[in-house]
């Protein structure tokens, strides 16, 4: 009797503890957040303020007569927000976006594939991976930016090196284009000729903004 009767709590304790998993896996919270509850970590959630795809830093930087003519590029669009600028008149314009949300960050794109761009551009320009060890100069690895005719288009820059070149003009740079991807501080959009510039998108493959 002893025997069966400690049998029976046995199932009964057992069976109590599925019910309790059970529950516990199909609770509203961990339907909402799977991940959570696997890892024991809350999901991430959104930076608050103005950005794009987590990047707040958007800058006209002085260089070069641009609308603004210095400061953030950032202003509302529906939802959302979009960088705006103007390069006005035939000189090299500078606008920056810096990758960790401030100057002193940087960040490893060293084992990203590349980023999209949801732009618009009236003419060409190109834009510089920037590293925080030669951050000043023109002498920078780039890659175009093809004009889109003023059209909003959403296209992928590839981060191989065989995809950024550098300008005569500007200067040959004197480290490794991998060096840069390993301690990238910004993404520095330069252009020689009047264009109109609006920026909506710019997710990075393999990398997530900081807040700051």
């Amino acid at each position: 009797m002893r025997t069966g009767s400690a049998h029976g709590r046995t199932k009964v304790a057992i069976a109590s503890a599925l019910a309790v998993l059970v529950v516990s896996l199909f609770s509203p919270a961990a339907l909402a957040h799977p991940a959570a509850s696997a890892s024991g970590t809350a999901p991430r959630c959104e930076c608050a303020g103005p950005s794009i795809d987590g990047l707040r830093q958007w800058l006209a930087s002085g260089e070069g007569t641009t609308v603004p003519a210095s400061g953030s590029l950032l202003v509302r669009e529906g939802d959302g927000y979009a960088a705006k600028v103007r390069f006005v008149n035939a000189e090299w314009h500078v606008i920056v976006v810096w990758l960790g949300n401030q100057f002193e960050a940087q960040a490893d794109l060293s084992k990203s594939s590349g980023f999209w761009l949801t732009y618009s551009a009236t003419d060409d320009l190109y834009v510089q991976l920037r590293p925080a060890s030669h951050w000043s100069g023109g002498d920078k690895w780039l890659t175009l930016v093809p004009s889109t005719g003023g059209k909003l288009v959403k296209r992928f820059f590839s981060l191989s090196p065989d995809a950024w070149t550098w300008l005569p003009e500007l200067g040959k740079p004197s480290y490794s284009f991998a060096s840069a991807l390993g301690e990238a501080r910004g993404l520095v959009f330069v252009g020689k000729t009047p264009n109109t510039l609006d920026f909506r998108g710019l997710p990075i493959d393999g990398y997530q903004p900081p807040c700051r």
